[in-house]
């Protein structure tokens, strides 16, 4: 099998100027044996200062669980809420494993709005 077999790439946003509040994308569903997203985004960021990135999952597309990452110093461990700060214009991708049916990703930007565009591709598939 090759290894594109199998990949779901999805539109979740269109290529749509920035708000400065969340806006979410489509939801993504993804099946039972599909266990990493990948998250494609091209990014003009025009006269924002940044750009924020939240992933969201959930198992009933009704309650969602933010995205989160963990630092470790002098055996105690922090867990923080990600966003995902993007300050550049660029084609991105952000790699994340999965096991939730539902995905939700939303965007924002910070600053002044004006000639900035952004969309989002969701790639799913299995490692």
């Amino acid at each position: 099998m090759s290894i594109l077999e199998g990949i779901r790439k999805k539109l979740v946003r269109a290529s749509l100027v920035l708000t400065s509040s969340y806006v979410a994308g489509t939801v993504v569903q993804s099946n039972n044996d599909e266990n990493q997203l990948i998250i494609e985004l091209g990014l003009t960021k025009g006269s924002l200062t940044t750009v924020e990135l939240k992933v969201e999952f959930s198992e009933d597309n009704s309650v969602f669980y933010q995205e989160t990452a963990k630092s470790t110093s002098g055996g105690t461990e922090t867990d923080v809420i990600v966003e995902h700060q993007i300050s550049s214009t660029g084609k991105y991708r952000l790699a994340i494993p999965i096991m939730d049916r539902y995905i939700k990703i939303s965007i924002k930007g910070t600053g002044t709005v004006t000639n900035s565009l952004a969309v989002i591709n969701a790639k799913l598939g299995q490692v």
